[in-house]
């Protein structure tokens, strides 16, 4: 990593140095614009509203309240205090919970920039001691910005706020309106979370829009512009696209979600255990070899079934599994005696 600047924490009066790295970056794929008829890249020039072309070198910045318009020249500027400040101001140290995430920016991580990196260590393990965020004051690009400090593993991280006013106000009038929650919804509803429940990985999540346009480049590249891709990528787009749907009965809904996830842990569950010894626990050849091909089936294979599973469910009424077969079993005894007064009754 490259350092964006060098500067210096002011903790009381002790003086930390540090390197700034940016602790993100984008994995979007960059694009650009071109002219559909011969390919040539689209360029743009910086033209004033009077119609001259305008070098870089000749820009200013202006402000305009409506009636006049007054240009800040680089000078002007430069006059200013905070431009040149590379300092990073501890203002306070507050509680970790009294800050709201939604006020978070942009991350950076904090080097220590000295031989003896005691000062930073003394920072580090007292934010981490105290259970504490630093809320510091610091310039990056000209501005002046509000932020926390906080510890990341064994890094200091020195992680962008918003300014109070730039947070708006959440006034819907949608939320006045007087909702009444039923117990066994609220109770469904966390029987619902509860079968999601699970620790956080970020890597189990991946962008597919931009894994999917990568593919499509790739794709191009390899067989130029004439690919049909309608015909490679179309097909998943009409699939979602059949996936939706309005929910009328949210009960029904909530019941359904529920079984979906325990039926899609409880199969995982089972391939793992197959997984680790399959033929010892096999009851029939059947089951072995059906064991045999989940081991060798991927979870994208196993989620249509999940699906179809839930679907069985939304249309009848939530019983047991028990229950069910115990249903099927009696329903096909009583089948024979049943076809005459089915016959009688159509006559």
């Amino acid at each position: 990593m490259r350092s964006i600047w060098k500067g210096s924490i002011a903790f009381g009066l002790v003086n930390v140095p540090i390197k700034v790295y940016a602790a993100t970056e984008t994995h979007d794929v960059s694009l650009h614009q071109v002219h559909d008829e011969d390919k040539g890249r689209i360029r743009y020039k910086r033209v004033c509203e009077f119609g001259h072309e305008v070098e870089y070198a000749d820009i200013q910045r202006a402000y305009d309240d409506g009636d006049k318009t007054v240009v800040l020249t680089a000078d002007d500027f430069k006059k200013l205090p905070e431009e040149q400040s590379h300092e990073i101001e501890v203002l306070e140290f507050v509680p970790v919970e009294q800050v709201d995430p939604m006020m978070f920016e942009k991350s950076y991580y904090l080097e220590p920039d000295s031989r003896s990196p005691k000062a930073y260590v003394l920072l580090r393990e007292t934010l981490a001691k105290t259970d504490r965020l630093a809320i510091v004051q610091f310039t990056l690009r000209q501005k002046t910005r509000l932020g926390v400090l906080r510890v990341n593993d064994d890094v200091i991280l020195l992680q962008g706020l918003l300014w109070g006013d730039e947070v708006r106000a959440a006034d819907f009038k949608s939320l006045d309106a007087s909702v009444k929650v039923s117990a066994n919804e609220l109770k469904m509803s966390s029987s619902l979370v509860d079968s999601m429940s699970t620790d956080f990985d970020p890597d189990r999540y991946t962008d597919e829009y931009q894994a999917e346009l990568q593919q499509l480049i790739d794709a191009k590249l390899e067989a130029g512009d004439d690919i049909d891709t309608e015909k490679t990528f179309g097909e998943r787009a009409e699939e979602a696209e059949g996936e939706g749907g309005d929910v009328i009965d949210l009960m029904a809904a909530l019941r359904a979600s529920v079984d979906k996830n325990r039926s899609s842990r409880s199969s995982s569950r089972s391939s793992s255990s197959r997984t680790g010894g399959a033929g010892s626990r096999s009851s029939s050849g059947s089951r072995s070899s059906s064991g045999s091909a989940d081991d060798d089936t991927d979870d994208s294979t196993k989620k249509p079934a999940a699906r179809k599973t839930t679907a069985a469910k939304k249309t009848a009424a939530p019983k047991s599994t028990a229950s069910k077969s115990t249903a099927s079993n009696s329903t096909s005894r009583k089948a024979p005696a049943r076809k005459p007064a089915a016959k009688k009754k159509a006559s």
